[in-house]
């Protein structure tokens, strides 16, 4: 999986390509930004949130369950000095869903991707190259 940030006229907005798809990461104007879309800590909320609907889709439907509609709401905080990166995340799912279904999506929902990526080791590649 591959994506590409480029700044565009010398702001903070830069255009991400991802596959055939584009979106705008900036910074809100108290950062410096113009707002011309969410920053890149938004855009990792983002992620997670629409992973773990994602994925709980996907099992119900594999499951056949009819569950309904699925929200997924994540806060995240930035580390700060002394405590780590915070996730709050809420899954809404109907009333009407059986008990062991839920208790089941939601351990699916610890599953997703994005969400093995933040809680397991990570290990970075970094270089420059000169253009």
């Amino acid at each position: 999986m591959r994506a590409t940030a480029r700044r565009e006229n010398g702001t903070l907005k830069h255009d991400v390509a991802i596959r055939e798809h584009m979106v705008v990461a900036d910074e809100p104007e108290e950062n410096g930004g113009d707002d011309s879309g969410p920053s890149p800590q938004e855009l990792l909320a983002a992620s997670l949130a629409s992973c773990t609907a994602i994925t709980i889709e996907m099992y119900a439907k594999r499951k056949r369950w009819e569950i309904g509609d699925v929200a997924v709401d994540v806060n995240y905080e930035p580390a700060q000095r002394g405590s780590p990166t915070k996730f709050r995340m809420v899954v809404s799912l109907p009333k009407e869903l059986p008990e062991d279904q839920r208790e089941r999506l939601m351990q699916i929902a610890a599953k997703c991707p994005v969400h093995r990526a933040l809680e397991g080791e990570v290990m970075f590649e970094e270089s420059v190259e000169v253009v």
